[in-house]
């Protein structure tokens, strides 16, 4: 067999990925998620512009430690009139010490008379000297060739004087960059294959925009045409569209001919079925929801809904999924819903560790009930575990916890002791726990500044506050998404409420309820969410 080429990984999450709205991660998060990509087999995690802002000044004075990828700093190339010895910018980024350092220059000469203000030569030569320099220094260097395609396409010649200079003076790497992420693949592949022409592939790397929604396929284009390094981020995280997404890029590389028969990279079958607790630990940091119809890790990814489809799937799972879902760490799901048949639903009690044979009688009244609740405004399709505890009823499996009493909440608008209006939420909720009676009270308030947290809050706590020997059980969870859906229209209108929990075993769970009123439906979903919780821990049943 043919020894294989080696793809170089470099992920620009902490830095790249960083300038993506409303995202900002603290030196604690990035050092978190730099271990992760080093765990997962990247080989180069570009940890932000030193001297630029403060925490990336931070994560750079007490970096993580790392075991195989390497750390890498971010800047740019000396300004004209400084030489790259004597630039106090330059010297930030070459000061924080990483053992790898990337410079991004401008390779479109319309960027750099008009933008920059300088000629063409004087460009050059300031991608030569801060290259030579970095070398100098015993640092490996990498350059980043902005607005590459733009530019070679309007001067090719002065783009690829731009890619000579750079390798001339030392550079280990140069990456072509597509910065608006405009570029269409075939331009990638034709131009790229026009630069390794040149110069040899294996100094030559891919750095890809979103914008054009086709940053994957043109870095893949661009390995076709003999580019060696590919550049990205966690979720396709970066500035406006995002970057080429690594999450997605990845298992293509290990999983898909031919590349995964030409091509090595760090990442090994082991650490490729962390992929998807990688990606959801990036969403969970910044308290964003995960797409849940991202390919290869999303909710969403390996759903099978139609009967026909999980008919089929119990026969051959091939028949409907690209590649086996437990090889990137996620999970088959035949959810149920109004166009459920019992192909589904036998799957999914299977899945539930329920086994019943078809032809079952009670298999036709649980569709039955699902169908019926779903006309009312239920979706079990985005809330398994409702269904879940909705089967087990049906079936006798559901054990008995607790009862729920009554609940009431208020809303009160009210003065402080500093005569300043505040709103603040009440919820009592009254359980019977074997044979005992137990009140809890909760308010969503915020003494510290005085913000009220919601009706829905103050109930959440109030019901999971005492639930006598339950509640070692549930201590560890925790509320992520709640989704609020009015349904039907005029008097007929409902409002379905779906809750997201999770809990300190990783595990994440969503719940349904509906109801003409908003408080009714969300705390059904709250009941179901802590029911669920007891039954997956094998808490015992009420005497």
């Amino acid at each position: 067999m043919t020894a294989r080429e080696r793809l170089f990984l470099y992920d620009t999450t902490l830095r790249d990925g960083q300038q993506t709205a409303g995202v900002d991660f603290s030196a604690e998060e990035k050092a978190r998620i730099a271990r992760a990509l080093d765990a997962l087999g990247v080989d180069y995690v570009e940890g932000g512009w030193p001297g630029a802002n403060p925490t990336d000044s931070d994560f750079f004075d007490a970096p993580p430690s790392l075991s195989r990828a390497r750390l890498t700093a971010f800047g740019m190339t000396r300004r004209v009139g400084r030489s790259a010895a004597n630039d106090d910018v330059l010297g930030a980024v070459i000061n924080a010490g990483a053992p790898a350092v990337c410079l991004v220059g401008k390779t479109h000469d319309y960027h750099v008379t008009a933008a920059l203000g300088v000629s063409l030569d004087e460009n050059r030569q300031a991608i030569a000297d801060s290259l030579r320099h970095l070398v100098a220094l015993g640092r490996e260097a990498l350059f980043d060739a902005e607005h590459f395609f733009d530019g070679y396409k309007a001067n090719p010649d002065y783009a690829l004087s731009c890619v000579e200079a750079a390798i001339e003076a030392g550079a280990r790497w140069v990456v072509l960059c597509d910065t608006n992420g405009g570029a269409l693949p075939h331009e990638v592949f034709e131009i790229t294959q026009e630069v390794t022409r040149r110069f040899p592939g294996e100094r030559i790397g891919i750095h890809c925009h979103d914008d054009a929604g086709l940053a994957a396929a043109n870095s893949l284009a661009a390995v076709d045409a003999g580019a060696r390094q590919i550049q990205g981020t966690l979720n396709g995280l970066g500035e406006r569209c995002g970057n080429a997404n690594l999450v997605t890029l990845i298992p293509t590389l290990l999983l898909k001919a031919p590349y995964r028969d030409r091509f090595e990279t760090g990442v090994t079958p082991e650490a490729l079925t962390t992929l998807t607790s990688v990606s959801r630990m990036v969403d969970d940091i910044l308290n964003r929801v995960p797409d849940r119809h991202a390919p290869y890790v999303g909710a969403a990814a390996f759903t099978h809904k139609a009967g026909l489809h999980a008919s089929a799937i119990l026969k051959d799972p091939s028949t409907y999924e690209h590649i086996p879902p437990e090889l990137v760490g996620n999970e088959r799901v035949v959810p149920m819903s109004n166009q459920a048949g019992q192909s589904n639903l036998i799957r999914r009690l299977s899945e539930m560790g329920i086994k019943v044979e078809k032809g079952d009688p009670r298999l036709a009244r649980i569709l039955d009930l699902v169908k019926r609740r779903e006309d009312e405004g239920y979706a079990y399709d985005g809330a398994q575990a409702s269904f879940e505890l909705l089967a087990r009823r049906e079936l006798g499996l559901l054990p008995r916890f607790f009862e729920v009493e009554r609940y009431r909440v208020t809303v009160e608008r009210r003065r402080n002791a500093l005569q300043r209006e505040i709103t603040v939420s009440e919820a009592v909720v009254v359980v019977r726990i074997d044979g005992e009676r137990v009140m809890s009270v909760s308010e969503s308030h915020d003494p510290v500044s005085d913000a009220d947290q919601g009706p829905v809050n103050a109930l959440s706590r109030a019901l999971a506050k005492d639930l006598g020997r339950y509640q070692s059980y549930i201590d560890d969870m925790h509320l992520v998404d709640f989704k609020v859906r009015i349904t039907g229209a005029g008097t007929d209108a409902v409002t379905r409420v779906l809750i997201d929990s999770a809990d300190g075993q990783g595990r994440r769970w969503s719940t349904v309820g509906v109801s003409a009123n908003i408080v009714d439906a969300s705390f059904q979903a709250l009941h179901d969410a802590l029911v669920w919780k007891l039954v997956r821990d094998g808490a015992p049943a009420a005497a």
